[in-house]
């Protein structure tokens, strides 16, 4: 393969994976540690709705993510993890997974392949994303029982699941 055909081939290629990090020239913001959860309300894949006001007095995360990113793909095991740990450690947290401009058509052949139980929102857009942040996925926010961040993750140096179950356990213990 001649050398311009190679850069052409991984210039499309390139060009086909959607960007976990960031797109565009667009400048980048995400909501911080401190801030409060922003308004927003979802249809999950097990059928129940859930709004920022359905969380207050609980703790747990917001996770936004789409299948189609591999890091969103490595951190939502992760995520499981914490979650299933936390559970087992009498925590439970509501942890809210919400796709960022993808379907649910899309999102269920991975969650069955990674053995996902968590209920996810499938979003056709970036209208919930963008109450959170303008790029960059995966994206989690822990909050408290007051709908406060208390911490939050990225793909710059993805979380494991013990740092997840951490902060988790942080929020819980945080009071109002």
């Amino acid at each position: 393969m001649s050398p311009l055909l190679r850069h052409i081939s991984l210039l499309f290629l390139l060009l086909l994976l959607p960007a976990c990090v960031t797109e565009g020239d667009e400048p980048s913001h995400s909501l911080e540690e401190g801030d409060m959860l922003p308004d927003f309300s979802v249809t999950l894949s097990d059928g129940t709705t859930v709004a920022t006001r359905d969380l207050a007095g609980h703790s747990g995360a917001v996770v936004l993510f789409n299948t189609s990113c591999s890091d969103c793909r490595a951190e939502l095991p992760n995520i499981q993890a914490a979650y299933d740990q936390a559970v087992a450690e009498g925590l439970d947290p509501a942890i809210v997974c919400i796709a960022r401009e993808e379907s649910a058509s899309s999102i269920a052949p991975f969650w069955q392949s990674a053995s996902l139980t968590l209920p996810y929102a499938p979003q056709p857009d970036r209208a919930v994303f963008n109450k959170f942040a303008t790029s960059g996925i995966p994206r989690i926010y822990v909050f408290d029982s007051s709908l406060r961040i208390t911490a939050t993750f990225s793909d710059n140096l993805l979380p494991s699941p013990s740092d997840i179950l951490a902060a988790l356990r942080k929020a819980a213990a945080m009071q109002p």
